[in-house]
């Protein structure tokens, strides 16, 4: 579900996050349009107003584990769990962290790819939040949840910061609750940043 069908319809902060993120056409191959959410952090109370929206409604769900994905999901996840009082858990591509892992494959368009998070990272019964910066299909979150559901965490629910149009009225990804922001905009107008 988008922010903005969720009680922040209007609110300036939706606007100002997506006018924050610049959208270079053919990255990184032709025909793409990436939404590039470093620009995003450019400016810090952009920056701030994303974190906040997410802790608003994270602060009172209980959550003990945010998970972040490599890499983006990073720029966020750390934020967000300090301010709601919850542990920070890295979900990173294979070969990343030292010592025992468990992984997760999962499909992409163009082959497959893996996620890793280390052995006791999580708890049996611990609920977790899990953090990335855009959804397109959904594999990556996905494994996500697979991963942590092995680990016998509960995933409460997926956010994202854009979510593409495939998303548009997906309220849920593998049975788990799905939260978006803002969906991506289609011109490159910091072309020049």
């Amino acid at each position: 579900m988008f922010a903005a069908e969720n009680g922040l319809k209007g609110d300036p902060r939706l606007q100002g996050i997506s006018e924050a993120i610049r959208v270079v056409p053919g990255f990184p191959k032709p025909g793409i349009m990436f939404q590039d959410i470093t620009t995003l952090f450019l400016d810090h109370k952009v920056f701030k107003d994303t974190v906040d929206i997410f802790v608003d409604r994270y602060r009172d769900m209980d959550i003990s584990v945010v998970a972040g994905v490599e890499a983006r999901g990073f720029m966020f996840g750390p934020s967000i769990a300090l301010a709601i009082g919850a542990k920070f858990v890295p979900l990173r591509k294979p070969g990343k962290l030292p010592g025992s892992v468990i992984s997760e494959q999962y499909v992409l368009e163009y082959g497959t790819d893996c996620l890793e998070m280390h052995v006791g990272a999580v708890q049996p019964g611990e609920r977790a939040l899990v953090i990335d910066d855009l959804i397109a299909t959904g594999g990556t979150l996905s494994a996500a949840i697979r991963l942590l559901e092995r680990m016998g965490a509960e995933v409460v629910e997926c956010a994202c910061v854009i979510g593409l149009p495939e998303v548009k009225g997906q309220r849920r990804l593998n049975g788990k609750p799905l939260y978006i922001l803002v969906e991506p905009r289609d011109i490159d107008c910091y072309q020049d940043v």
